[in-house]
């Protein structure tokens, strides 16, 4: 290509926004990311242009942007930690919309959550759904897509639910388990949004896989899969989550949190809409049986600091 479109991607070098960046560039699209986690061991380190995360420096942040047509935005956090809370990650995040419109960016592509809602008494979709009214109203055509769970190599979710049965005697559920996840695989998840960006209209979409799964039939498909022995067992949400705390100060990582089990027991990681994935989970286990849970996957160790890999 003579003159090559440029691409934004915030969080290249992160689990979702790899997979992207690897597509754009395959497809010879130029990337920018924005990012406050560099990796120089990347594959496409080099092949990328890199700058920092300004949210405290709005112009800053205009000049990081021009000469680009397509944001694709990654941009969140899982829970709060530190002095860095939800109420934060949206302030940015609507500094970064500015931004894109101010440096005449054509086009968003949103990562956010299923079924969010500004109503809702849970931080993470009410943050995500005071961002797509954002988006909604802003000067950029957009596309918004809504993913559940993003399962693959370097998920947290699975990869973690795995790692503790091949540790554990026993695996706690909090409450009955019969809650449903609709897992969506993140490659499935990388062509959706590479393929949003080059479109033009405006839409919202669910990145949803085409497995449904109560919590209680996923772990037990996991323990299958891995040949684990550990016993199942229902504990009090909170209960649960207080033993989750217990493990995640030997793994020196927040293990799970009380809006995740919130949001998984009302049901909010499900879609009404029929699956775009086309990847099963089920199979995908079969493939990577030998490979899932052997490690701990730290989300702190991804986005806040520096600490020990946990085998």
């Amino acid at each position: 290509m003579d003159n090559p479109e440029s691409y934004v991607v915030t969080g290249a070098f992160g689990y979702t926004g790899k997979y992207i960046t690897k597509r754009l560039l395959a497809r010879g699209i130029r990337v920018k990311t924005l990012t406050g986690h560099p990796d120089p061991h990347s594959s496409f380190a080099g092949r990328i242009s890199v700058a920092p995360y300004r949210f405290d420096n709005p112009g800053d942040l205009v000049k990081s942007l021009q000469g680009t047509t397509v944001l694709i935005n990654t941009y969140w956090i899982r829970f709060p930690y530190g002095s860095v809370t939800y109420d934060m990650a949206v302030a940015n995040t609507k500094i970064l919309i500015r931004a894109a419109e101010e440096a005449g960016i054509r086009r968003i592509v949103h990562v956010s959550i299923s079924n969010p809602s500004e109503s809702s008494s849970l931080p993470y979709f009410k943050g995500k759904g005071q961002l797509e009214k954002v988006i909604i109203n802003s000067k950029l055509s957009y596309a918004i897509i809504r993913p559940t769970v993003i399962f693959g190599k370097e998920d947290i979710l699975i990869n973690n639910i795995a790692w503790l049965l091949r540790r554990f005697p026993v695996f706690a559920i909090p409450g009955t388990g019969d809650y449903k996840l609709q897992p969506v695989f993140v490659e499935d998840m990388a062509d959706l949004v590479v393929g949003a960006a080059g479109k033009d209209e405006d839409f919202i979409v669910d990145a949803v896989g085409p497995e449904t799964y109560t919590f209680n039939d996923l772990v037990r498909l996991i323990r299958a899969r891995i040949g684990s022995k550990s016993r199942i067992v229902h504990l009090r949400p909170g209960l649960a989550l207080f033993l989750s705390g217990l493990i995640g100060r030997i793994v020196n990582d927040v293990v799970l949190t009380r809006d995740e089990v919130a949001g998984l027991m009302a049901d909010l990681l499900i879609s009404k809409n029929s699956p775009v994935g086309k990847t099963r989970l089920s199979e995908w286990l079969t493939q990577n049986a030998t490979a899932v849970g052997i490690s701990y996957a730290s989300e702190l160790n991804r986005h806040y600091r520096d600490v020990s890999d946990v085998k």
